[in-house]
C-alpha cells in the first residue's frame, strides 16, 4: 500500500521550491525553540517540501540550541565607564538594555546601577519588554541609578540627517525622517494619526521603501545596462547602515538583493515566494529569536498575502485596472495581518485600503526624493515640503474614519482565523469549489462565535504602580474602579481595549487622591461611559468632574445603601453615609456581586471605617490603602472571611504593604496577590450564559 500523498494540487506546488522549503523549515525550527509542540507539524509538511524543509528546520533549530543568548547574573551591581549605543551597552559578553529616566543619548558614560531580568507583559495590552528585548538578542536590563556623561558618541550619519533637515518645517521633517530613515521618535501624536489612518506602515521601513529606492536607481541608471543592477545592489548595505537594520528592512533588502543579483547575472529576478522564503531562512539562521519581532511578523505576512492572494484576484485593464490593482494589493497585504493588528493595536482602520490608495503615490515621490535630499540638502526642500504636508493632511483626515475595535486574540483565535482563511484562498485559486470553501470557512467562524458566547464574570487588579485600578466584568457589562495616577491613564485604556471593553457601564472614582482618580481623565477622554459614581469628597470644580460633565456623563455622589444592577451582577455602596472628615474617610467602599461570589473593595479607608462595616462573606478583598499599617484590620477579616486579597502597590517610600498586614492576612488564610510582584491579577468567578 502506498503512503499518504500530498493534497495540494500541482499548480500550487509549482510555485513552491527550495527557497519556500528553507523558509518554512526555518520558521518551524525557530518557532519550535519557544513552543516545541510546533515541531509536530513537520511530519505533515515534509512530504511536500522534503529536503529543503528538513535542512532549514535542522539548521535553525541547531543554531538556537547550540548558541543561545546567556542570561547575565541578575542582581549584580555594576559601576564603570560604558559606551551607550542605541540604548544598549556591552558588559562581559552580555548585551544589556539601559533603563534610565529620562532616556540617555548615545555616548560615553560613567554608570552605576544593577542588573535585572526584563519584564514580561504587566497588563492586558501592555508592553512585553522580555519578548521585545529577546528578539534583539538581549536578556538583561541595566537599571541605572546614576549616569555621568563623559563624551558624546560620534555619529557618522549626522551629516546626512542634517542635509535631510535643511529647508524643511518641523512637521515635514518629522514625516521625512519616518519615511526615509524609519525614525519615529519625534512623531508622537502624528504617529497615532498614521496608525488610525491605516498608513503607519509607511513609517516602518520595509519592501515599499526599498522598492521605491531600487526602482528609482535602476531607472536613473538605465544607460549603464545590467551594471545598474549591481550599483543598486551596492546601495542596499548603505541604506541599512543609514536607517538601521530593522527586521522588516533586512527582509526587504535581502529580497531585493536576490533579485538584483539574479538580474545582474542574467538569471532573471527571483520569484517573490522563493525570495521571501530564502530571506526568512537567512534571517532566522542569523538570529532565531527575531521571529518574535512584530516588525518581522508584519513584514513577512504582508508580502506572503500579496504573493499568494493578489495573482488570483481579477483586475480590469487601463486606469480603472490600476486603481483596482492598488486597492486589491492593499487588501491582499492586509488580510493575513488582521488578527495580528487587532491583537497588538486593538483596532483596524476600515478605510485603510482607500487611504493607502491616496498615500502611496505621495510616498512613491517622497521616498526617492528624500533619499536624494540626504546628499543634495536644501535643494529639494521646496518640492518635498508640500508633498510631506499633503501626506500629513491625508493622515489627519483618514484618522477620523471608522475603526474595527477588538481585544487581545488567543492562540486559538489566531488558529481559527487562518483555518477559515485557508479554504477561501484555495477557492480563489480555483483549487476548491466555492460552496465547499464557504462551508469549511464557516466552521472556524462557528467555533469562534461559540467560544465568545459565555461572558466572563471576573475582576482584574491592573498594575498601575503605586495606585489602584480595578476592572469588574459582570457578564456583559463592565465597571472600572479607579485608574491610578495620570501617567497611567494610557496603560488603563490599552488594558480596556485588550480585554474587549468598548464602553463602561459604570466608572467609579473612590476618592480624589491622584493615585486613584488620575488615570480616569484619560479613560473619560477615550471610552464611552454610562454612569459615573464619585466620592462625595470630589468638589464640583474638580478636573474629573468637569471632564465627565463635558462629555455629558451622568454623575452620582452616592452614599451607603446605593445599589445598582450591572450586567448579571450588582454594585452596592457600603460607605460613606455622607461627607467625612478627610478624603480617605470619604472613600467609596464597594461590594461587587458576581452573580454569587462577592468582592469587597476598600479604597483607602482607615481602620476606624473598616470597624463600622458589616459586609457579607466575600471571595475577594481589595486591601485598603495599598497595605498601609492601619488597613484591613482583623475584625473585618473575621466578618468577611475572604479567600483572596488584592493589593495595588508599586515602588514607594511608605513601606507598603506593611509586614504586619501581610502577616494578618496569612494568619486568616488569605492568599495575597500584589501587582508589584504579579503584574495584573485576574480573579475568575465563572461565566454568564
Amino acid at each position: 500500500m502506498s503512503g499518504p500523498r500530498a493534497v495540494f494540487p500541482k499548480p500550487l506546488l509549482s510555485t513552491w521550491g527550495p527557497g519556500v522549503g528553507l523558509g518554512l523549515g526555518g520558521l518551524l525550527g525557530a518557532w519550535g525553540l519557544f513552543h516545541p509542540w510546533v515541531l509536530l507539524l513537520a511530519p505533515f509538511l515534509l512530504p511536500l517540501l522534503r529536503l529543503p524543509l528538513a535542512f532549514g528546520l535542522v539548521l535553525v533549530l541547531l543554531r538556537g540550541l547550540l548558541f543561545p543568548v546567556p542570561e547575565p547574573p541578575y542582581g549584580t551591581r555594576l559601576e564603570g565607564v560604558f559606551t551607550l549605543h542605541q540604548g544598549t551597552i556591552l558588559w562581559q559578553g552580555h548585551r544589556l538594555w539601559v533603563q534610565h529616566y529620562p532616556g540617555l543619548e548615545d555616548g560615553r558614560y560613567r554608570l552605576r546601577g544593577y542588573l535585572a531580568p526584563p519584564q514580561g507583559k504587566r497588563n492586558p495590552g501592555g508592553f512585553d519588554q522580555r519578548t521585545w528585548l529577546l528578539s534583539r538578542g538581549i536578556r538583561g536590563v541595566f537599571h541605572v541609578e546614576r549616569a555621568e556623561p563623559l563624551a558624546p558618541l560620534p555619529d557618522p550619519r549626522a551629516p546626512f540627517r542634517a542635509r535631510l533637515a535643511q529647508g524643511l518645517s518641523p512637521p515635514a521633517l518629522e514625516v521625512l525622517e519616518g519615511l526615509v530613515l524609519g525614525d519615529k521618535r519625534e512623531l508622537e501624536d502624528t504617529y497615532a494619526q498614521f496608525q488610525k489612518a491605516g498608513i503607519a506602515h509607511l513609517l516602518a521601513l520595509s519592501g515599499l521603501h526599498v522598492g521605491f529606492l531600487v526602482a528609482s536607481l535602476v531607472f536613473l541608471l538605465t544607460p549603464l545596462g545590467r551594471w545598474r543592477y549591481l550599483l543598486a545592489l551596492l546601495a542596499l548595505p548603505f541604506y541599512l547602515w543609514l536607517a538601521g537594520p530593522s527586521p522588516s528592512l533586512v527582509r526587504a533588502s535581502l529580497m531585493a538583493g536576490l533579485s538584483l543579483l539574479g538580474l545582474f547575472l542574467g538569471l532573471g529576478a527571483a520569484g517573490v515566494l522563493q525570495a521571501l522564503g530564502l530571506a526568512l531562512f537567512l534571517q532566522l539562521l542569523w538570529w532565531p529569536a527575531s521571529l518574535l519581532s512584530l516588525s518581522l511578523q508584519l513584514s513577512y505576512l504582508a508580502v506572503a498575502g500579496i504573493a499568494l492572494l493578489l495573482p488570483a484576484l481579477p483586475r480590469p485593464q487601463g486606469a480603472r485596472g490600476y486603481l483596482t490593482g492598488a486597492l486589491l494589493t492593499s487588501l491582499a497585504a492586509q488580510v493575513p495581518l488582521v488578527p495580528l493588528l487587532l491583537d497588538r493595536f486593538g483596532f483596524l482602520p476600515l478605510l485603510s485600503p482607500l487611504s493607502n490608495l491616496l498615500a502611496l503615490p505621495l510616498a512613491s515621490l517622497l521616498v526617492p526624493l528624500g533619499f536624494l535630499k540626504l546628499f543634495l540638502g536644501g535643494l529639494l526642500a521646496p518640492l518635498l515640503e508640500p508633498l510631506a504636508r499633503a501626506l500629513l493632511l491625508l493622515a489627519q483626515a483618514a484618522s477620523r474614519g471608522p475603526l474595527l475595535s477588538w481585544g487581545e486574540i488567543s492562540p486559538l483565535g489566531f488558529a481559527l482565523y487562518y483555518l477559515g482563511l485557508f479554504p477561501l484562498a484555495l477557492a480563489l485559486h480555483r483549487l476548491l469549489p466555492w460552496r465547499k470553501a464557504l462551508l469549511l470557512a464557516s466552521l472556524p467562524l462557528l467555533v469562534s462565535l461559540l467560544a465568545s458566547w459565555p461572558k466572563p464574570l471576573d475582576l482584574f487588579a491592573l498594575d498601575v504602580g503605586q495606585g489602584d485600578a480595578l476592572l469588574a466584568r459582570l457578564g456583559g457589562a463592565e465597571v472600572l474602579v479607579d485608574g491610578g495616577r495620570p501617567e497611567q491613564g494610557e496603560k488603563v485604556v490599552r488594558a480596556l481595549r485588550a480585554l474587549g471593553v468598548e464602553a463602561l457601564e459604570v466608572l467609579v472614582a473612590t476618592h480624589p487622591d491622584a493615585d486613584h482618580h488620575g488615570g480616569l481623565l484619560k479613560v473619560a477622554e477615550e471610552v464611552p461611559i454610562g454612569l459615573a459614581l464619585l466620592s462625595p469628597a470630589f468638589p464640583k470644580e474638580h478636573p474629573l468632574v468637569q471632564a465627565l460633565q463635558s462629555r455629558k456623563v451622568p454623575i452620582l455622589f452616592p452614599g451607603t445603601g446605593t445599589r445598582l444592577r450591572v450586567g448579571k451582577g450588582s454594585l452596592e455602596v457600603l460607605w460613606p453615609p455622607g461627607p467625612q472628615a478627610d478624603d480617605n474617610q470619604s472613600g467609596l467602599v464597594l461590594l461587587l456581586d458576581f452573580a454569587g461570589p462577592k468582592a469587597l473593595l476598600l479604597a483607602d479607608v482607615p481602620a476606624e471605617v473598616e470597624k463600622r462595616l458589616s459586609p457579607p462573606r466575600v471571595a475577594v478583598v481589595k486591601v485598603s490603602h495599598h497595605g498601609s499599617r492601619t488597613s484591613t484590620e482583623a475584625g473585618l477579616l473575621e466578618r468577611a472571611r475572604p479567600q483572596v486579597a488584592l493589593i495595588g502597590v508599586g515602588r514607594n517610600p511608605h513601606g507598603h504593604p506593611y509586614p504586619e498586614v501581610l502577616k494578618r492576612l496569612a494568619h486568616h488564610g488569605v492568599k495575597v496577590y500584589r501587582t508589584d510582584q504579579n503584574g495584573a491579577v485576574r480573579v475568575l468567578f465563572g461565566y454568564a450564559w
